[in-house]
C-alpha cells in the first residue's frame, strides 16, 4: 500500500510493527510486514493483505498508532487528538462550542466545531481565524467568530 503521511514525516513509520487501520468508523489492527521509502511517501505491506484487490479495499484508510510511535511535534504543533473536545472561545472568553474533529479539506485543514446549540460548522483551521490554543485550560480562541455563521 502506498502511504502518504499527512505530517510529511516518514521516519517514525519504520519503527511500526503493528498499526490500526481506521476506515468508515471501523478499526482493524494489522501487523506490518514491510515498510520501504517511496519518494515523499512510503510503501507498507500488511500481513493478511495478499492481493492488489485486498489492498484496494483499504484505499482511504487512516493509520492510527499509539502516541509513542507518532510523528514528533515541532514548536506550535499539536496532535489532532489533543484538540478534540477543546472549548472554542471568543477573544472575550465566551464559549461558542467545542472542537469535534480536524479534517483535511481541499485547501487545508478544517475545524469541525459543534456549537453550543448542537449544530455543527466547519471553519478553516488557519492562523487568521484561530488564535491561542491552551491545552492546559482546554481552550482555543476563535479570532473570527463570523466563520461559524450559517450561510443563508
Amino acid at each position: 500500500m502506498k502511504i502518504r503521511p499527512s505530517s510529511g514525516e516518514i521516519d517514525h513509520f519504520f519503527r511500526l510493527e503493528t498499526v490500526t487501520l481506521r476506515q468508515g468508523g471501523v478499526e482493524v489492527p494489522r501487523k506490518v510486514a514491510e515498510t520501504v521509502p517511496h519518494g515523499n511517501a512510503l510503501l507498507m505491506r500488511f500481513d493478511g493483505v495478499t492481493s492488489p484487490e485486498a489492498a484496494k479495499l483499504l484505499t482511504g484508510a487512516e493509520i492510527v498508532v499509539d502516541r509513542e510511535f507518532a510523528a514528533p511535534l515541532r514548536d506550535g504543533e499539536h496532535y489532532i487528538e489533543d484538540m478534540k473536545g477543546l472549548a472554542v472561545v471568543s477573544a472575550e472568553g465566551q464559549t461558542l462550542g467545542h472542537i469535534a474533529d480536524v479534517l483535511e479539506g481541499g485547501g487545508g485543514q478544517l475545524a469541525e466545531v459543534t456549537l453550543s446549540s448542537g449544530e455543527t460548522r466547519l471553519a478553516p483551521y488557519r492562523k487568521e481565524f484561530f488564535g491561542e490554543l491552551n491545552l492546559a485550560e482546554g481552550t482555543i480562541v476563535l479570532l473570527a467568530p463570523w466563520v461559524l455563521d450559517a450561510a443563508e
